[in-house]
């Protein structure tokens, strides 16, 4: 891809298969106008174009056309795919006022990778909001007031206009798919748009650790319409990990997914990801390297498990194997009469 792109006449005397190889894409520029090319890999395109035109009974002017179309198509998708992305080691917020007008007793919060930041408070007490403002890469423009930084900086234009670059990857509490793809489809569907490498791996990787997380495995074909609303979480969860490129990943409720709690953790923080969690759960707060408590629209503290707390979360989470245990047992018809 280093080879500089040749001008519109030049592209015309690669042969075809010269010309997908070195721009693989092209192919979905040849869909979109309508015709297909790829069969003739031993002939120019000059060649491919004129037996198109001849067959389509196109004016003299169309291949010139087609060519000129291909190269402005080839310049963006180079453009694109070659855009060095700026790796992100830390997201600031500093606070700003709560519901009331008072200013916001945390002034600044660092998010860096590899953290797990629990959000916790009752309904309305601004977790959403606060989610909103990093999400959106709030400049004091928003009803907070905050202000978020990018690597200590204030952030480049495009994490706050552009489509293709977001600070958040949101997984909600409702995982509903509508399109009708298999689960091997959809995940290659989503690799090949992040142009990944070795697909097929790939995908392997992130059907395996999505049936890791969840208690009843799926296969490759299954329909991605036809899964559990954990299963579901659990293949999105494997697949952000390993295919998102932003940097945070907020789990909503993940106490009520039905997955492998700590395991999707594990996960997600080998994708060298920032993990916000709003949760209810106080196991999940423990695990958490910090927990922001929020209130009246406000981060109010930001609390560091204690010792005393850790040695609590070694309890909870015995407590909480034995559930599982007992759930897998109820779920394999068993009897309960003795726990």
């Amino acid at each position: 891809m280093n080879t500089p792109l040749p001008n519109a006449d030049q592209l015309g005397t690669l042969k075809v298969g010269e010309l997908q190889d070195r721009y693989p894409f092209a192919e979905g520029f040849f869909s979109s106008e309508g015709f297909e090319v790829l069969d003739d890999l031993e002939f120019s395109l000059d060649e491919a174009l004129t037996r198109i035109a001849h067959e389509r009974d196109e004016a003299p002017t169309w291949r010139e056309g087609v060519l000129a179309r291909l190269h402005v198509f080839i310049a963006e998708m180079l453009d694109f795919v070659t855009e060095e992305e700026e790796h992100i080691e830390k997201i600031t917020v500093r606070g700003g006022r709560a519901k009331d007008g008072s200013a916001e007793p945390v002034a600044e919060l660092t998010l860096s990778v590899g953290d797990v930041v629990c959000l916790v408070g009752p309904t309305g007490s601004g977790k959403s909001r606060l989610l909103a403002d990093i999400e959106w890469v709030a400049q004091g423009d928003t009803p907070t007031g905050r202000q978020v930084l990018v690597n200590g900086a204030p952030p480049d234009r495009k994490w706050r206009f552009s489509s293709e670059h977001k600070l958040v990857a949101q997984l909600s509490q409702n995982m509903n798919f509508v399109m009708d793809l298999s689960v091997e489809e959809f995940v290659t569907l989503h690799a090949e748009s992040r142009r990944a490498e070795n697909i097929p791996e790939l995908v392997q990787r992130i059907w395996h650790h999505g049936n890791e997380l969840c208690g009843e495995p799926f296969a490759l074909d299954t329909p991605v319409t036809s899964l559990s609303g954990g299963q579901s979480r659990a293949l999105m969860i494997a697949d952000v990990a390993m295919l998102s490129s932003s940097p945070i990943v907020l789990i909503d409720e993940i106490e009520n997914a039905g997955i492998d709690r700590k395991r999707a953790l594990e996960v997600l923080l080998a994708g060298n990801k920032i993990v916000l969690m709003a949760t209810h759960d106080p196991i999940l707060a423990l695990y958490g390297d910090r927990r922001v408590v929020l209130k009246n629209g406000a981060m109010q503290q930001v609390i560091t498990p204690t010792p005393k707390e850790r040695e609590n979360l070694t309890e909870l989470q015995a407590l909480d194997a034995k559930l599982m245990e007992l759930r897998h047992r109820l779920r394999s018809g068993e009897l309960l009469e003795e726990i």
